[in-house]
């Protein structure tokens, strides 16, 4: 096996087991474990040590790795790489019980951006955190992942929508209930709940009290097309670019700072306690820092790559791109530009990643959107602005953002990967723009 398939597999893997960002970042932590490093309690003292790696983990859904450097970092500064570990989806209802007609089903709201008409007629499973009263009196959250077939949303037949080629709309709330049983009988999800942890090991429940859980497309990811030019999977925006800096970090072999953020929330805007927009990492490099002064001066000599997923230009909706910025698939990563600021790349950041990628051998693409068209977002303006650190977007081109099923170039996340790497070992990220 090739290292690119070995790269891919490995991703594949990644993916399937990780239908939300608690499971990602559980995913991440027990890779981050097996590399030497080593967690971090923001309520305890840290000694940190040069050479070693270190990850902390708030609400369990977002994650910050680093590995302290030889030299002081107010001299060297960080190499930091950013994504987002959550991704559009239907998140079950606090009281979702909906019997109708002998069905049970679960009402459902949209999470972030998400495609709607690809949820229908898939095999849909449900995976999250549950929070649990136990035998004992104690408060407990279990992560749970069914992982097989257990609800569907069925399409309405042709014949009773004649128009449903020409013109379908997506009513949420009116379309988008889950089927999960058939039954005469009313049922409690809470009461399933505790039955499907028990059968999970988790013995010990008196009561389900809450949970945060999603719908997910069972499909396992996979390598498609006649030549194995594509993957298709979920979750591709963003989990992508989560496992490339992931194995970025792990593979660099520096004594530089390196930093891999990966929030939760980026989806819905990221203003939260866990999200870019919030404080997590400012006061995780602050911590580090340890006073004031040091902390500025090695903002001032860092750097931040945000890596989130491109547009690549569709073949059937070309006209949607701007004529000199249309992404192709296993053509490179691609450096995202926007004057309004909707990105934060500039022009001495991105002039960085084009020497990283001719010093990688990793063609490299520009997208810009087109002039009557808006611009979407990610974490890298909100990092910029939040720490003031020189901010580079960056992503993998895909097809179908936002869909149940997205498809991403087989070769683009190992380039990517090669890239990202040669960039944590940079000796200085300041010098270099």
């Amino acid at each position: 096996m090739s290292d690119l398939q070995e790269f891919n597999k490995r991703l594949r893997e990644f993916l399937d087991a990780s239908p939300t960002p608690f499971h990602a970042v559980e995913e991440m932590r027990l890779r981050l474990q097996e590399a030497g490093f080593s967690a971090l309690d923001e309520r305890g003292e840290w000694q940190l040590e040069q050479g070693k790696g270190y990850y902390l983990i708030r609400n369990g859904s977002s994650i910050v790795a680093f590995r302290c450097g030889k030299d002081p970092v107010h001299e060297r500064g960080w190499r930091m790489v950013g994504a987002h570990t959550d991704s559009p989806n239907l998140k079950v209802k606090p009281t979702p019980e909906l019997h109708r007609h002998g069905y049970f089903q679960l009402g459902v709201e949209v999470y972030g951006g998400a495609l709607l008409n690809p949820w229908f007629d898939r095999d849909l499973g449900l995976a999250g955190r549950v929070n649990y009263e136990n035998a004992q009196g104690q408060l407990r959250s279990a992560l749970i992942n069914l992982n097989r077939p257990v609800g569907v949303i069925p399409s309405l037949a042709i014949h009773l929508d004649r128009d449903a080629n020409n013109n379908h709309s997506v009513n949420p709330q009116r379309d988008l209930p889950v089927v999960i049983l058939q039954s005469e009988e009313s049922s409690d999800f809470r009461a399933l709940l505790a039955d499907a942890l028990g059968a999970h090991g988790y013995k010990d429940v008196s009561a389900v009290l809450d949970f945060e859980l999603s719908f997910y497309d069972c499909q396992p990811a996979a390598m498609v097309g006649w030549n194995e030019d594509f993957i298709a999977s979920a979750r591709l925006d963003n989990l992508l670019s989560c496992y490339i800096g992931l194995e970025s970090l792990l593979t660099a072999d520096t004594s530089e700072h390196m930093v891999l953020v990966c929030n939760d929330h980026e989806e819905v805007g990221s203003q939260s306690a866990v999200g870019a927009q919030g404080p997590m990492l400012e006061s995780v490099l602050r911590r580090i820092a340890g006073d004031e002064i040091t902390w500025q001066r090695a903002i001032a000599n860092s750097m931040m790559i945000s890596a989130d997923n491109a547009h690549g230009i569709h073949p059937n909706f070309s006209d949607k791109h701007d004529g000199n910025h249309g992404p192709l698939l296993n053509a490179g990563p691609v450096i995202k530009n926007n004057v309004n600021q909707r990105y934060a790349t500039n022009s001495e950041t991105s002039s960085l990643f084009r020497r990283l990628c001719v010093s990688s051998d990793v063609a490299v693409q520009s997208f810009v959107v087109r002039s009557d068209m808006a611009c979407g977002s990610t974490i890298g303006p909100l990092t910029a602005s939040a720490i003031g650190v020189k901010t580079l977007d960056i992503g993998v081109p895909t097809f179908a953002m936002h869909s149940i099923r997205e498809l991403a170039g087989s070769k683009d996340a190992y380039n990517l990967r090669k890239v990202l790497t040669k960039y944590y070992q940079l000796d200085s990220v300041v010098d270099a723009v």
